[in-house]
């Protein structure tokens, strides 16, 4: 038997000279994409915004929401070469220890119906769903429902 190497990574804080890196992946990950503009403005208000690397190239990103006793991840993406390697349930992981950190009890992030495997993930670390925001995403075809998820920041880590 062969064993597969996961890759060796680290989270960091995100700095403003990342965001070339940052938005290379978040266009080459959406079809509606996030702009530099929101990704600096989250910086600037001070959100949790955090970065993975492997070897030194940012393979993924994160930002959180937190105030008043609970959490919202408004946005977490790993680039299309590095997915299917644990690197988004690593980033998720340090997101939710960084709410609970900042004392929320509740986390809460909408995906998209059109999105399985985020989905998937955020089902096996313990989210689940509490309603649907309808029309919430652009879509191709007009507009595509949010599936609005909860996570107990408060419950023994899973996964």
């Amino acid at each position: 038997m062969v064993a597969v190497a996961r890759p060796v990574s680290h989270v960091r804080l995100m700095h403003a000279d990342d965001l070339d890196e940052v938005i290379a992946i978040e266009q080459a990950s959406y079809e509606f994409p996030w702009t530099r503009g929101i990704f600096a403005d989250c910086l600037r208000v001070g959100h949790p915004c955090w970065v993975l690397c492997v070897d030194d190239l940012i393979a993924g990103y994160g930002i959180l929401s937190v105030g008043a006793g609970e959490a919202h991840v408004l946005n977490i993406c790993i680039a299309p070469g590095w997915r299917g390697n644990g690197l988004g349930r690593h980033l998720l992981g340090r997101l939710l220890d960084v709410a609970r950190w900042s004392g929320a009890e509740r986390v809460f992030l909408e995906v998209r119906p059109s999105n399985p495997h985020a989905k998937a993930l955020y089902d096996s670390v313990g989210f689940r769903e509490i309603g649907r925001r309808p029309h919430y995403y652009p879509a191709r075809d007009g507009r595509e429902d949010a599936i609005v998820m909860a996570f107990d920041a408060m419950a023994p880590r899973q996964g």
